[in-house]
Formats: C-alpha cells, structure tokens, sequence
C-alpha cells in the first residue's frame, strides 16, 4: 500500500509541478482540495490566498515555461502515514527560490493538497 501511495502522491506532484511550469490552471486546479488556503513568506513579506486566488494568480502570469525558463523542480521527501502525507519540495522559478511544503490528504481514494506553505530562500 506504501508503494501505491507513493506513486500516487508523487504523479499528484508531478502534475503540481506542471500546472505551475507551464501555466496549465485545469491542471493544477484539480491537485488542491477546494478549501485549500496557502501560507508563504517571500523575502519577509506575508502571502496569504484561497486556493481560487492562487489559480487566478498563476492565469495571469506568464509561465515559466513561455519565458525559457528551465525545468528544474523536484521533491526533497514525501512522509506518509495512513490516509496523510507531508511532502517537501525545491521549486525555483522565475528569480525565486522556493521550498514548498504540501499537506496531503487521501479523500474518497484520491490524493489533494490540502495545504500549502512555501518560503523564498536567498
């Protein structure tokens, strides 16, 4: 059940992953739980979004992928225990060099972010 689990968070953050890379809002709309809120500390200025506001955000922006960016997120480590799951991960994009963590959830037999907190490292 462990490797299952595994697989199936980690394809849930490959499509995290993707949806933020290349600006695809379905796609990373359907990773999060829709009461999601996110938490973050970019250079020691608070952010605070629902998860609508976060998705809106991403739509407006350009992608890293349309500015040439390359492709350099990856997980650091994933903890699961029974039905929840803390994930950590290097997301840099875009001049930022941020640490997300995720809150995972296994709810009616899929995986959702329930809760996101990143920070911006120097």
């Amino acid at each position: 059940m462990y490797t299952e689990n595994r697989k199936e968070i980690e394809g849930l953050i490959a499509s995290y992953f993707e949806g933020i890379f290349n600006g695809d809002v379905e796609k990373l709309e359907k990773c999060f739980h829709d009461y999601t809120y996110l938490y973050g500390d970019i250079k020691g200025e608070d952010y605070l979004k629902s998860k609508s506001a976060y998705i809106e955000g991403v739509k407006n922006r350009q992608s890293p992928k349309s500015l040439g960016e390359e492709f350099r997120m990856a997980i650091i480590g994933i903890d699961i225990l029974g039905k929840v799951a803390m994930a950590k991960l290097h997301v840099p994009f875009s001049g930022y060099n941020y640490y997300d963590y995720l809150s995972l959830a296994n709810m009616d037999g899929k995986w959702k972010i329930v809760n996101k907190i990143f920070t911006h490292v120097d």
